[in-house]
């Protein structure tokens, strides 16, 4: 959060601006309305000018369209040569450009998060979910794209998402990657279970939303504990355990890091699929450097398994399609790990993306397969 100072006609005002997204203070503000074309706003933006808007909610949701349509004409393509890597990080600085872009059309919020514009939908809820109750202060303003995310992951909470495997949904909340990817929880619900897990503990690291935690007791898993660094996501998982009536079975772990003290028989890990550093506090669910967190379950998995009990790590190949990660990388470092491969299940992605060629990167998305390691440590 910082301030904006801005200037209309003989007045000048100063209000918070407020970003989850980390986007930088812009070099200037102007106000802006219906009479402002999408050519003007797009080079201003793009400049490095904000633009507080002040007229009719529907008509800044139009022209945030079509600077949208105007930055994606211009985006660069790769040349034909490139390489799935290269490809990639062009593809992402073009997507950081667009976001910084996008994020300089700003709209006010009031200190109890009132949108004061003609025909402004009331997103007092969807915004008390994701920042916090009002705490004074006077009022804010935030990047559109940002408010209508905001408003979309209210939506998603409010209707949550089906999951056959356990008959019900689960409902992410503001911040917390979403599972809408059903063929990881699939695989989940499919693996044999060890013959050690049965009535006894295990552990769900990362557990964002809790689907998998949920999960593993539907299936008869006597005792989940359930960690994630993500504040939000712990409180998203407790939220979704009690509606779900499974709050004495899945025991939410905050302040233990990545694994919880002790041992289990079982310990199922879904880590963030690309090494690659996150733009913002909301790509963490997709983009981790390094593979910091993979390589942390790695090598703690063998001191926190009890005997005869397996890791589950849910990965995609996605990364090495696109360059990210080198061929028989994974299997080094499973081996590395004092680790070894009991079995591999493995699914074909159902997202749209995967058969859209459109998409910059669907040579890698249509090759992507995903699957269930189940790795047990060498005794």
């Amino acid at each position: 959060m910082h301030w904006i100072r801005w200037t209309d006609g003989d007045a000048e005002h100063t209000v918070r601006r407020r970003s989850e997204t980390g986007m930088p203070r812009p070099v200037r503000v102007v106000p802006a309305d219906d009479r402002l074309s999408a050519a003007t706003a797009h080079r201003l933006a793009c400049e490095g000018t904000a633009l507080l808007w002040r007229g009719d909610f529907q008509q800044a949701r139009q022209l945030l369209r079509a600077m949208a349509r105007r930055i994606d004409r211009k985006a660069p393509a790769p040349a034909p040569a490139a390489s799935p890597a290269s490809a990639f990080h062009l593809h992402r600085r073009a997507a950081g450009h667009r976001a910084r872009v996008l994020a300089k059309l700003l709209v006010p919020l009031g200190e109890d998060h009132t949108l004061g514009l003609r025909r402004a939908p009331d997103v007092r809820a969807a915004c008390d979910e994701a920042y916090g109750p009002p705490r004074g202060g006077g009022p804010w303003a935030v990047p559109l794209r940002e408010l209508l995310g905001v408003i979309g992951a209210h939506q998603w909470r409010t209707k949550g998402v089906d999951i056959p495997a356990i008959g019900a949904r689960i409902h992410p909340h503001y911040g917390v990657f979403s599972p809408v990817r059903g063929e990881y929880v699939d695989l989940v619900a499919r693996a044999p279970l060890p013959a050690a897990a049965h009535g006894a503990t295990a552990f769900d690291l990362g557990t964002g939303t809790g689907v998998l935690a949920a999960v593993l007791a539907h299936r008869g898993v006597r005792h989940v504990v359930a960690t994630d660094s993500n504040p939000r996501a712990t409180v998203c998982a407790a939220d979704n355990m009690n509606r779900l009536g499974l709050t004495s079975r899945v025991e939410i772990a905050t302040g233990c890091g990545l694994y919880p003290p002790g041992r289990a028989a079982l310990i199922v890990c879904n880590p963030p699929w690309l090494p690659a550093k996150p733009n913002s506090a909301l790509e963490q669910g997709v983009y981790d450097p390094e593979g910091t967190m993979l390589h942390g379950f790695l090598s703690g998995l063998a001191d926190h398994l009890l005997p005869g009990g397996e890791g589950w790590l849910i990965m995609s190949d996605l990364a090495e399609h696109l360059g990210l990660r080198s061929p028989g990388e994974l299997h080094s470092a499973i081996t590395a790990a004092g680790l070894h491969i009991q079995d591999r299940l493995t699914t074909r992605p159902r997202h749209r993306r995967s058969t859209d060629p459109a998409d910059p990167l669907h040579k890698a998305r249509a090759a992507e397969v995903t699957s269930l390691w189940r790795l047990r440590a060498v005794r």
